[in-house]
């Protein structure tokens, strides 16, 4: 149903008109007894206009640590962005001083983080975490703020905007908190939005309202989404583009059409058979047996290996580079390097 759904849409386009890029970005944590875990190993993406783009993979794969290495939030010590840039609009965010860096979070580059109340600060109001960009960013009077955080969580969809502006964030529910932060993120209309987990603990019904919502805002600001999940369901409904992620690296990108309907690395293929098929009848869903390994003990060769059907003893000993096989459509795996393209 679902690759149907995807044949009768429009082929994407990606416009070369880049607002974010990403190049050989490496976040290293230091470790006890001198280890390092790799937990970002050069990584390159870019993010076009207008565009939502979804990195998606199991926990453990190194997307959050992007978005916080994007936001610049990575702690340190232990963690530290030992490598690469990070250019919004051919402005290195990592050349700039946190003061700088400041004025960029929460303006120009909003995110939501994935569990809102441990996001939100539970002493002090809604009003109150809403109006703080607004006046920080905006150089909006209190009153002004206040107003304007009104409207901007009647956009978001909540009726009782005045009443929810004078609450706790224990006072609302968990798919509330999440439009507060979708709120909060865009008050400032920021030109990239970074949405990790957005709907994780809501249920189907609150999922698809905030997603729907987001996109909304999307198409009302002209903004760009960074949308980080594991859920290839959410990535078909709402993606332009799609990079997979897996040991702190990329291993396929593609339109998201194209991804479905000709996908190629063996990771992808796993994590597409794990979506529920309603036109099947399975006694159980599919899994991908193994884990993810520790950021600090990534093999020498390629890090899906011990996972992977199609293992060759070249796997074991070379990591594969992220080729270009396709236009837009880039594979990181010896089955689709020069020697071995089409043995699949």
């Amino acid at each position: 149903m679902q690759n149907q759904q995807l044949q009768n849409e429009p082929s994407i386009t990606v416009s070369e008109d880049q607002l974010l890029k990403v190049q050989g970005l490496k976040t290293y944590f230091k470790l006890a007894k001198g280890n390092v875990a790799k937990a970002v190993d050069d990584v390159s993406f870019s993010i076009n206009k207008s565009e939502t783009v979804a990195l998606v993979g199991e926990s453990g794969s190194g997307k959050s640590i992007t978005s916080l290495s994007i936001m610049r939030l990575i702690p340190n010590p232990p963690g530290e962005i030992v490598e690469g840039s990070i250019e919004l609009e051919g402005k290195n965010l990592l050349s700039l001083s946190e003061d700088e860096m400041s004025k960029i979070r929460g303006n120009k580059i909003g995110m939501i983080f994935q569990e809102p109340m441990t996001s939100l600060d539970p002493v002090f109001t809604i009003g109150n975490q809403l109006i703080e960009s607004l006046m920080k960013h905006q150089k909006m009077k209190k009153k002004e703020a206040w107003t304007k955080g009104i409207e901007l969580l009647k956009i978001v969809g909540i009726g009782s905007a005045e009443k929810v502006m004078k609450e706790y964030p224990h006072q609302l529910s968990g798919g509330m908190r999440q439009r507060v932060m979708i709120a909060i993120a865009m008050s400032n209309n920021p030109k990239l939005l970074i949405a990790d987990e957005p709907t994780t603990a809501l249920d189907v019904t609150v999922q698809a309202q905030i997603l729907n919502l987001m996109l909304e805002m999307k198409v009302k600001f002209g903004t760009s989404i960074l949308l980080i999940t594991h859920d290839m369901g959410v990535v078909a409904e709402t993606a332009d583009r799609v990079l997979v992620m897996y040991g702190g690296q990329i291993v396929e990108e593609a339109p998201v059409k194209e991804l479905f309907l000709d996908t190629k690395h063996p990771y992808t293929i796993a994590l597409l058979k794990t979506i529920p098929n309603l036109e099947m009848e399975l006694e159980r869903l599919e899994s991908i047996p193994g884990s993810v390994p520790p950021a600090h003990l990534f093999p020498k060769g390629c890090r899906f290996a011990e996972r992977c059907q199609h293992v060759m003893s070249k796997c074991k000993e070379q990591n594969p580079n992220l080729v270009e096989i396709d236009p837009y459509h880039k594979v990181r795996c010896h089955l689709y390097d020069q020697e071995g393209r089409g043995m699949m």
